[in-house]
């Protein structure tokens, strides 16, 4: 079960994200359904079309399966994913 104590350590296609805060400020306020996620990227479904964010300068808020909102420093998901997600992690 995800939880906001464990989202870090789960897989992120699929979620819903708002992006809230970015070193691009025209990201800033964009949302969709995360698609793919490379090492230091998410590509994002929006209904204007596929965007690529940068996980180093973003803060993202991503709504759980459970309905909760996460806040998070996306620079923390910086690793390639499947390496992230078995990884132990200070939270």
């Amino acid at each position: 079960m995800i939880s906001p104590q464990n989202v870090l350590r789960h897989e992120l296609i699929g979620m819903n994200v708002l992006v809230v805060g970015a070193s691009n400020k025209s990201l800033v306020g964009l949302s969709g359904r995360i698609i793919d996620e490379t090492r230091n990227t998410l590509v994002i479904a929006t209904e204007r079309g596929e965007k690529r964010i940068q996980k180093r300068y973003s803060i993202l808020q991503i709504r759980l399966p459970g309905g909760d909102l996460v806040e998070i420093d996306a620079s923390t998901l910086v690793s390639q994913p499947d390496k992230r997600i078995t990884m132990r992690m200070k939270l």
